[in-house]
């Protein structure tokens, strides 16, 4: 595994997983590396900032792409969502 994938969470230092977007996704059919923590601050906080600015029960995970550096947020709508597409070690 490369320094890239083995990159942990800037907002809890846990280590992410490869996660496959969907290919009908922006992302077209990219790994990427999601913080699936969910004690992670970043995630926590997301579901009182969402509803607050937007009325909506949803959070997000901090994502990173290795294939062009770009990170930020994935939106999720529940501490399951997304789970299923996690890439095994």
């Amino acid at each position: 595994m490369t320094d890239k994938l083995s990159k942990n969470c800037p907002h809890c230092n846990e280590a992410m997983k490869k996660w496959a977007a969907p290919a009908d996704s922006t992302w077209g059919n990219v790994t990427q590396l999601v913080c699936f923590n969910d004690e992670c601050p970043y995630y926590k906080k997301g579901w009182e900032q969402m509803m607050q600015n937007y009325n909506v029960r949803a959070s997000y995970r901090w994502r990173y792409n290795p294939s062009n550096g770009e990170s930020g947020p994935l939106p999720i709508w529940s501490s399951r969502a997304l789970r299923a597409d996690i890439i095994p070690d």
